[in-house]
């Protein structure tokens, strides 16, 4: 099914607006190529958006999915989660699926590379698929991480879970970056958490009370999880009191082993949210 779209504004930002079948529906951003909502045809907001989200130009956007590239939080010399989440993208078209682009130039110049970075949006009534694809367009090679931060709603982080990470290795970054093994089939949410999962094997399902919202990602090696808990969200600005019980940050990421991209080559991963 073709998907349509329309031209509108959310707090003033330029949006696509994505309408899939059944009545689903997706928000995206011109700033940053952001996915601000995911509705399903069941006419529940999939995603998390903050009240105090802040739309000024070269802002991030607390909340929905953001995209980071070409460096993940402060893992680099670049601004923390770099520069892709905060620059204008322009809207391509949308036909089975929606595409939106951003290309370097002087906006860009921090990092001095050429590429082509593009965000695939594909949606119908139950699930929302998002892909990731790079470019390199110069004459060297260059390496990036990145991710899909996608903020997931819930409506009670204390009875959320998340199942399918047991036995992963993961690095503990609210623990020094301790190197640690999931142990338990659940994780639960009672305190900071902030991991990096490296190469989970199978489909992650998250469970909010009795709604089930399966994760799965292709070309992305790592899985981020991601809650600031009461202590770090309370210094959070953009966060209104106790909006950290309303999500669960699972992000399909490209973190531990950056890509090296070769000239002319090209570099896609994905998510799928069902």
């Amino acid at each position: 099914m073709s998907l349509r779209s329309t031209r509108v504004d959310h707090h003033g930002t330029p949006c696509t607006l994505l309408h899939g079948e059944g009545g689903a529906s997706a928000l995206v951003a011109l700033h940053g190529a952001h996915v601000l909502s995911w509705i399903s045809a069941d006419g529940r907001e999939r995603l998390f958006l903050g009240q105090r989200a802040c739309y000024d130009e070269g802002a991030a956007i607390r909340g929905g999915v953001p995209v980071i590239f070409p460096q993940f939080a402060g893992r680099g010399p670049l601004r923390k989660h770099g520069f892709a989440r905060t620059l204008p993208w322009r809207f391509v078209g949308a036909d089975e699926r929606a595409v939106f682009e951003l290309d370097s130039g002087p906006a860009t110049a921090s990092w001095p590379h050429a590429f082509t970075v593009r965000l695939y949006i594909r949606l119908d009534a139950t699930t929302l698929d998002l892909e990731l694809e790079v470019d390199n367009n110069g004459s060297s090679g260059f390496a990036f991480t990145a991710a899909l931060h996608t903020y997931l709603a819930v409506d009670a982080l204390d009875t959320t879970t998340l199942h399918g990470l047991r036995d992963c290795r993961y690095e503990d970054s609210a623990n020094g970056g301790a190197i640690l093994r999931q142990e338990d089939e659940l994780l639960r949410f009672d305190g900071e958490v902030d991991r990096i999962y490296s190469s989970p094997s199978r489909s992650i399902e998250l469970r909010d009370g009795p709604r089930r919202t399966t994760i799965g990602q292709r070309g992305f090696a790592d899985t981020v999880v991601w809650n600031p808990g009461s202590a770090l969200a309370a210094s959070i600005g953009d966060l209104a009191p106790d909006e950290y019980r309303r999500f669960v940050c699972v992000e399909a990421g490209q973190v531990l082993q950056p890509v090296q991209l070769v000239p002319g080559g090209r570099w896609s991963g994905a998510q799928h949210l069902r």
